[in-house]
């Protein structure tokens, strides 16, 4: 399997550059994989496809303000460190620029030395281990300090910070949004619920191997990135339950795809209480655990997260549905429109 078996063409126009001003007005694609359907809808319709006595698991990590711009205090450079995630106490792993000056030992001050970090490990594609040094609470010191970290491919401000959060965002710690997520509203979750349908609640903190493109041409050469997740024993029983009643398990975006079917993988196919590190790799040949259908957005060309979504309900039918929404004239990406899968 290469990786150009992944490739689409996606007009630069249809990436979204900007947020809905209603997050559930997004368009819905519903594309059932068993009878090759696919229709046209809207993401709040999508209470339709959910049934009473169903799971919808969403993933409630939260983003942290985790671009920084500083100096070195030696020469007054600029540096912009992005924070990856927290390896032990205040040492941090993080993506710098310009990386090339900053070897192990060098200093950076952040907001007239509120806040310090000392490079002690050097990584490689511009990656250091730094230790910060503050006064106070550090997740306080970074609200006042540090940028939302939008993904690449978006070039506009974004107004509202708390547009590139779910609105159900509570435990600290991604360097992007679970994107597929942003287009609940309170509302529409109440509704969900209202129906009969179990609200669950997992985390994986997402880190920034979401956005890097897989670079070999063989997709089995690809090493994929670790990610912290944890599953409750209270979220755990719920899906036991739902399971054994014959519910469907719903997955809100590829990050809980792969927290439980990481603990689908670990405990053969039961759901248990659990939290560590996942590099799942799930790609067609895959066979799904837990999760019976899910929601998602439209992922990068040849990426790690096409490659999911085609494990699930065919390569050539995925490849099929993107055209259909390229044609369609769908947003992509972290501001765009869904799909649903099943």
């Amino acid at each position: 399997m290469n990786t150009t078996d992944f490739d689409f063409d996606l007009p630069e126009e249809l990436i979204a550059q900007t947020p809905l001003k209603k997050r559930d007005s997004s368009k819905l694609l519903i594309i059932d994989h068993k009878k090759q359907s696919m229709k046209d809808s809207h993401f709040d319709h999508i209470i339709e496809e959910l049934n009473p006595g169903d799971a919808l698991v969403m993933n409630n990590t939260r983003v942290l303000p985790a671009r920084l711009h500083g100096e070195k205090p030696d020469t007054h450079g600029h540096v912009e460190l992005l924070l990856l995630k927290n390896t032990k106490n205040d040492q941090w792993e993080v993506l710098a620029k310009p990386a090339k000056r900053l070897k192990v030992g060098s200093k950076i001050s952040f907001g007239d030395g509120r806040l310090q970090a000392t490079v002690i490990e050097e990584l490689e594609h511009g990656g250091r281990i730094v230790e910060f040094t503050y006064q106070g609470i550090f997740l306080e010191v970074l609200e006042s300090l540090g940028e939302m970290p939008l993904p690449p491919y978006i070039h506009e401000k974004l107004e509202d910070s708390e547009r590139y959060q779910t609105v159900y965002a509570k435990e600290n710690g991604s360097a992007a949004a679970p994107t597929a997520g942003l287009h609940f509203t309170e509302e529409l979750l109440e509704k969900i619920k209202a129906k009969g349908v179990h609200l669950v609640y997992l985390t994986l903190h997402v880190g920034l191997g979401t956005f890097r493109p897989v670079s070999v041409e063989n997709v089995d050469e690809h090493d994929m990135h670790s990610e912290f997740y944890s599953l409750s024993e209270e979220s755990a029983q719920t899906l036991r339950q739902v399971k054994a009643s014959g519910g469907h398990v719903i997955a809100v975006g590829t990050t809980s795809i792969r927290t439980l079917e990481t603990i689908g993988q670990k405990f053969e196919g039961k759901i248990e209480a659990d939290s560590g590190w996942t590099n799942i790799f799930i790609k067609p040949g895959y066979q799904f655990t837990i999760v019976d259908a899910f929601s998602t957005n439209f992922h990068l060309p040849k990426s790690t997260l096409v490659m999911l979504v085609s494990a699930f309900a065919g390569r050539e039918f995925v490849l099929e549905a993107y055209k259909h929404a390229v044609e369609e004239q769908y947003r992509f990406f972290s501001f765009g429109d869904a799909m649903f899968v099943k």
